[in-house]
């Protein structure tokens, strides 16, 4: 069973932050390896550097930069882990996460990276990463894992959100802390869903995960608001449309919106079945739900109706911008920009 160190869990349980830098000994990790491949490898996001630049990251501690999406220049990372997650603050400041709870930052717009945080024994993976300021930060990911920085990365304190946990989980963790400390330990590192994604929406954060999980807080993410339940599967991203309704999308095609922040939901159709990974906000209120199977969802009405345009090579579509006027997206195969 994957699992926290028992130091962790029973101070975090307590309610106390526990700070932490880096781990382990990064000097003696092998660094990325330059591959001439690399933009067609195993991509796992994408986002904008300003106006003017594009950053991916994915497998083998792959980042890559671009200015048209088509050329890419591979950045110097210090280790080998597999990315899943990259934000940028501004145009200089930027981080990203991946496997084994590792995040990275850059000071010099992608170019060089540095490790800030690697922990392999915690063997659960960081899924997303914000931040407000450049001091404060927060990453999120694996049953519940929830680091948060007040100084720009330096130190990251990792929290237990017992907010999110069941109520008969919580009765069950009670009495399994007075029975056997060391299951209620190994139990309590695991009992929390996975949290997926986190989207800054002014003085609002929302997150969404495992099992339903649709959450909204007001103070960056010190307490969580959980939302009704509306559906059991998991959600992989939210955002707020154009015209400032909330979209919410994830596993078997299942879309929701919300003309409300939250109240009521209504489901809204796809006709796919395929798990809908990310919402890409384009032009002229043109919203994309990017999903596996090659399936490519678009909407010009705000996110009430959508239309697919199938990808012939069937592969996933798990992550994309909307960058120059071009839907530009990252796959199992790499970088692809799908002609519209």
């Amino acid at each position: 069973m994957r699992f926290i160190s028992s130091l962790f869990c029973s101070l975090s349980l307590l309610g106390i932050l526990v700070q932490t830098s880096v781990a382990a000994d990064v000097s003696s990790l092998p660094p990325s390896v330059k591959a001439p491949l690399a933009s067609k490898s195993l991509l796992l996001d994408i986002t904008h550097i300003g106006q003017e630049k594009l950053v991916v990251v994915g497998e083998h501690g792959h980042i890559l930069l671009s200015t048209d999406g088509q050329e890419w220049q591979q950045a110097n990372v210090p280790v080998q882990t597999t990315l899943t997650s990259v934000f940028f603050f501004n145009t200089q400041l930027g981080w990203a996460v991946g496997h084994d709870a590792t995040i990275l930052h850059t000071k010099d717009a992608g170019l060089t990276w540095q490790v800030q945080q690697y922990k392999p024994e915690l063997e659960k993976p960081l899924l997303d990463i914000v931040f407000k300021s450049p001091l404060e930060g927060l990453a999120i990911g694996a049953y519940g894992l929830f680091f948060r920085t007040n100084d720009g990365g330096k130190t990251w304190q990792n929290e237990f959100h017992d907010e999110f946990l069941l109520p008969d989980d919580v009765d069950y963790l009670a009495e399994l802390k007075q029975e056997d400390e060391e299951a209620y330990l190994d139990e309590a590192s695991s009992i929390l869903p996975h949290f997926n994604r986190l989207a800054i929406d002014g003085r609002t954060l929302y997150m969404v995960g495992e099992i339903g999980l649709i959450a909204k807080s007001n103070d960056f993410g010190v307490n969580w608001q959980p939302f009704d339940e509306i559906y059991q599967g998991s959600f992989f991203d939210i955002a707020r449309t154009q015209k400032g309704n909330l979209l919410v999308a994830g596993l078997r095609g299942h879309v929701f919106r919300s003309l409300q922040n939250g109240t009521p939901w209504q489901q809204r159709a796809t006709k796919t079945t395929a798990l809908i990974n990310d919402i890409v906000l384009a032009n002229k209120n043109r919203i994309f739900l990017l999903a596996n199977n090659g399936t490519l969802l678009e909407s010009v009405d705000d996110g009430l109706s959508y239309r697919q345009r199938m990808q012939k090579d069937g592969k996933a579509l798990i992550a994309g911008v909307w960058f120059n006027g071009k839907l530009i997206v990252v796959s199992d195969i790499g970088v692809k920009v799908i002609s519209l």
